[in-house]
């Protein structure tokens, strides 16, 4: 119930007088339109090239003294191109003499890199945060972060906002019925976030049981709870090279589930990643586009839905100072882990 009431909080009109100014890099400007649309405005005119050296060039073409601007740029691949050009267009903001500077970032590049495992590594999603702060943001709006501590490397305000509503009302219109559907965490770590979404759906929930040998390899050795005959929906953030959720759904085909569903927020799809969800056992994958993707070249179980409206509505209540955790009905029990 919360969540369709959420939902429907998507749909409310935006009021399209107040003068936001809205820009965008160059890593998803599609979805950078579809919000501007949202919002009833245009994209902000803005040189961004590279010269021959692969240097970024940027330039405002307009006058933004004493405006609030909203940077759309997802750190996704090619992540490093994507993450120093934002932060040089957060640079000639700040020299424009912008009020307010706020990084919309969808996607949270080395967002994985959150702590340290063994000795001598780097907390890469701590430096990200404070090259951004130096770049001279003054807020952040992400969505689905990897892990919740993120917006506490932050010296910033931090929205962080969840696909939750769009993703939870996709699956409710497949109309199965709810004793017949299982949700399934990939993982222990995902456990918080998919009892979320089996609360909000109304079904039970599976764990699969993963080791990870060394990056990007995983091996899934055996489902915890029943999922014969059931139509498992499994939940994540990121699908990077899809070797977690397509051995996942390899076990639960063994396990006896009957039809296999997977929702994230991101699709990185990084390396064979595509060609696995081809080959595997799902007979639909849903996605978000925080992250941009040729759809004529993926293959027919993966679905891609918008979350441009959510973020509009995002960005407007920020711009007039209004509640943004409103929008969740649910948030407040949300802890993503």
């Amino acid at each position: 119930m919360a969540s369709e009431i959420a939902f429907s909080q998507l749909e409310r009109a935006i009021n399209p007088t107040h003068d936001i100014k809205l820009f965008s890099g160059r890593s998803n400007p599609k979805l950078a339109q579809e919000i501007a649309d949202c919002l009833g405005t245009t994209i902000g005119p803005m040189v961004v090239k590279n010269f021959a050296d692969g240097e970024i060039y940027v330039q405002v073409k307009e006058s933004v003294r004493g405006d609030d601007v909203f940077i759309i740029q997802p750190l996704c691949n090619p992540v490093n191109e994507n993450l120093m050009e934002l932060l040089i267009i957060i640079d000639a903001f700040k020299r424009a003499s912008a009020k307010t500077i706020t990084a919309v970032i969808p996607y949270y590049g080395y967002a994985r890199q959150d702590r340290k495992t063994s000795g001598r590594e780097a907390i890469t999603a701590k430096l990200v945060a404070d090259l951004l702060t130096t770049a001279g943001a003054n807020r952040v709006l992400a969505m689905d972060l990897h892990t919740g501590q993120i917006q506490g490397f932050f010296n910033i305000l931090v929205d962080h906002i969840f696909s939750t509503p769009i993703l939870v009302n996709y699956i409710k219109n497949l109309n199965i019925n709810a004793d017949d559907m299982v949700a399934v965490s990939p993982d222990t770590g995902g456990v918080q976030r998919t009892r979320h979404f089996a609360k909000h759906i109304g079904c039970s929930l599976a764990i699969i049981d993963k080791r990870r040998d060394k990056h990007n390899e995983a091996i899934a050795s055996h489902v915890i709870g029943d999922v014969k005959d059931k139509v498992c929906v499994m939940f994540d953030d990121i699908i990077d090279t899809a070797g977690t959720i397509c051995e996942a759904s390899k076990l639960l085909k063994r396990e006896g589930a009957r039809e296999i569903y997977v929702c994230a927020a991101h699709p990185v799809f990084s390396g064979p990643a595509v060609e696995r969800l081809a080959a595997s056992p799902i007979k639909e994958c849903i996605v978000t586009n925080t992250i941009p993707l040729n759809m004529d070249k993926m293959p027919p179980n993966i679905k891609q839905l918008s979350i441009a409206p959510l973020l509009g509505q995002a960005i407007s209540r920020i711009h007039d100072d209004e509640s943004v955790s409103s929008l969740f009905g649910f948030e407040k029990e949300m802890q993503v882990s």
